[in-house]
């Protein structure tokens, strides 16, 4: 069986960073969840202002040509990518992103499940396939273009929801070596939460049929007590696992790296797996949630700052939507000399 890699990470965010104040100082700015833990809102984030999905991957992707040679990463074997919102309705944004970048993958899969936690799912799906076929090499890529165009529009902005999310886009890339070795991988399709993340217009129209509301996630405080809850479990419980699977402790996680939704979250999260702050990066002040690209732009700060290290055990853990998926991954950093 091949070993497998989480070789490299890159990331790339879009334009100047935006100050909260464009969303508490937006005219009408009420809303009574503006008081929740899940809605206290990151000082800076960025915003999208035309680029689409593609345009950012192609950003993300040039520290990794950069560094391993444009003939390295125009070889890859393997394109997965997950796209918030995506620029089509009927086209992912994969075979766009092999376009721009010169690559010919024998694999390519847009990844529309998953969300906030797709960069674990990923990479289980494309180590899978590296173990498994003649491919050596892969690309994931999550871009996440909705702050700057869901979360702005004029009514949905004074929505307590609209300052919490950035724009960005992380992507990795995985090889057969033993670089920095993907130790294990969990998880967990939750069938039972599955639609309980919904889309709101208040017309009550199909979000493609024309007319005049904005499309908003249909937050309540059922619904945000509700997925508090299974955030704050379902993290711990899949970073626990992915330990066991490798017989190492939580306490002995050198960095931990999650999905960034709110304050509370990171904290929680935090305290219940036994590790201080320095060993658990956090980006949500300076670049809002993330979503899907908020693992591998936080694991790629954290490696350009100091903060892995060569031998570190490095964990990677997140959940999607209203808790329909939660994975984690165990990655020794850097043990090949990669």
């Amino acid at each position: 069986m091949k070993t497998v890699s989480l070789t490299d990470v890159s990331g790339h965010l879009p334009g100047e960073p935006v100050p909260a104040s464009y969303y508490t100082d937006h005219p009408g700015a009420e809303d009574r969840l503006r008081d929740s833990p899940m809605f206290r809102v990151p000082a800076l984030r960025h915003h999208v202002t035309g680029e689409s999905n593609v345009d950012l991957v192609e950003q993300a992707v040039q520290p990794l040509i950069e560094r391993h040679g444009r003939a390295e990463i125009r070889a890859v074997d393997v394109l997965l990518v997950h796209s918030q919102l995506p620029d089509s309705p009927f086209v992912g944004a994969g075979t766009e992103v092999a376009r721009r970048l010169g690559l010919n993958p024998s694999w390519l899969i847009d990844v529309a499940n998953a969300g906030c936690a797709s960069f674990v799912h990923m990479l289980e799906l494309a180590g899978q396939i590296l173990r498994t076929t003649e491919a050596r090499t892969a690309l994931i890529c999550n871009a996440q273009t909705a702050a700057g165009q869901l979360f702005t529009q004029s009514e949905v902005r004074r929505l307590a929801q609209a300052a919490i999310p950035g724009d960005g886009c992380g992507v990795g890339y995985l090889t057969t070596s033993a670089a920095s070795p993907v130790l294990a991988v969990v998880g967990r399709h939750i069938g039972a939460h599955g639609g309980d993340m919904t889309a709101v217009l208040e017309d009550g129209r199909r979000y493609w049929e024309p007319g005049r509301s904005q499309l908003r996630i249909g937050f309540t405080e059922e619904s945000v007590g509700t997925v508090l809850e299974r955030g704050n479990r379902l993290v711990p419980d899949l970073v626990s696992e992915v330990c066991a699977r490798i017989g190492v402790p939580t306490a002995e996680i050198d960095v931990l790296v999650t999905n960034q939704p709110n304050r509370a979250f990171l904290e929680n999260w935090r305290r219940s797996l036994g590790l201080p702050p320095d060993r658990h990066p956090d980006t949500f002040d300076r670049c809002g949630n993330l979503f899907g690209a908020a693992i591998p732009v936080t694991l790629d700060r954290a490696r350009r700052s100091g903060r892995v290290k060569d031998g570190d055990l490095v964990v990677l853990g997140g959940f999607a939507h209203a808790g329909d998926y939660a994975g984690a991954a165990a990655v020794r950093w850097g043990a090949g000399g990669g």
